[in-house]
């Protein structure tokens, strides 16, 4: 098992293109600038000591040793013992709309990312409990499988767009059921399903589904997601809004979140209903009643230790700082005409 220790420290890795854009900018400017004195290979007759590879390998080895760096403070870590151990908790599935309309900006920045929020820091409140993600739009399939592993399920969880199931739709009843059917056998902890969606365009037993999965002990709740005004979907392509969708006589569609279908299935599966907004997701509120529920001990394999690789990432960005460090910028005198970069002009830029 790999994981990162401190994996809040990967976003530092967005300092890299902005570092190449800089060194970049440089770069170009410097060469303006030589070449207004003069041709640049005439320049490196006149002046012997001027070189233009020497600087770009400082350029490659100081954003390299960046890097390695970051990886070193996100620390990776390896498991390294694998052993059964006892746990208390409950068993938790939750059933996430990916359709279309869930793009809708209603909510910041939208449904689905919203969803996904709220129900990573759902996983933060978890302690020795189990869960499982299903995702649905047309069809519906299992994303997690019930686990125990809550960095796994976070790692799973970021994955997860509107591309993942191919189907458009709204399948809740579906999902449901998938649901239903994951949770562990012979074990008395309570067991439930939260369904988050808008509920537009339900086409299945969304009802039977959940009284069904109510008849075997599992509550289903839900979580309304959006807004009942209706708002448009809005289309995007390379991060430039192209319009919005429409359907096929050229209308353009409008998403309502559907409260009355989402209380009634919440009903069905002996659960509450909630509506979620800019300020909260109603999750928290589902989430202090789920704590009040029943425990079960059960048993499961997960890694117990992990070992510590930062050092390997840190030595190596050390060393790369140090040779950046020791390079020289222009050509020493003592080397003449020697150049060990001579044949990597085409590589290094």
């Amino acid at each position: 098992m790999f994981r990162f220790a401190n994996e809040i420290w990967l976003y530092a890795l967005l300092l890299v293109p902005a570092l190449l854009v800089l060194f970049w900018m440089n770069a170009s400017w410097r060469k303006k600038v030589m070449q207004q004195l003069g041709d640049l290979n005439v320049l490196e007759t006149l002046i012997p000591t001027y070189s233009q590879n020497l600087p770009r390998w400082k350029r490659f080895l100081f954003t390299l040793a960046l890097v390695f760096l970051v990886f070193g403070i996100a620390n990776p870590q390896i498991g390294s013992k694998y052993e059964e151990v006892k746990r208390e908790g409950f068993e938790l599935m939750v059933c996430l709309d990916v359709s279309n309309s869930m793009l809708a900006e209603d909510l910041t920045p939208n449904r689905l990312e919203r969803a996904k929020q709220a129900i990573s820091r759902l996983i933060d409140r978890l302690k020795n409990d189990k869960i499982g993600i299903v995702v649905f739009a047309g069809d519906a399939y299992i994303q997690l499988p019930m686990t125990v592993d809550h960095s796994a399920a976070k790692l799973f969880l970021r994955s997860i767009d509107t591309d993942i199931v191919p189907t458009q739709g709204t399948a809740i009843g579906k999902a449901i059921q998938l649901a239903a059917g994951s949770f562990s056998d012979n074990t008395k902890a309570n067991k439930s399903i939260i369904v988050i969606t808008d509920g537009e365009n339900h086409e299945d037993d969304a009802l039977q589904q959940a009284t069904a999965a109510s008849e075997k002990g599992i509550k289903v709740y839900t979580i309304g997601i959006g807004s009942t005004d209706g708002t448009p979907i809005p289309i995007y392509k390379r991060g430039q809004m192209l319009g919005y969708r429409k359907d096929r006589a050229g209308n353009t569609v409008v998403t309502k979140l559907n409260e009355t279908m989402l209380q009634q299935i919440a009903a069905a599966g002996d659960g509450t209903y909630v509506r979620a907004n800019n300020s909260r997701t109603g999750l928290n509120a589902l989430m202090d009643e789920l704590e009040g529920m029943q425990r079960e001990e059960f048993g499961s394999k997960m890694f117990t230790s992990y070992e510590d690789r930062f050092q390997y990432f840190i030595a190596a960005a050390l060393i790369l700082l140090l040779i950046e460090l020791l390079l020289p910028s222009r050509k020493l005198k003592f080397l003449g005409d020697f150049s060990l970069f001579k044949n990597s002009n085409q590589s290094i830029s």
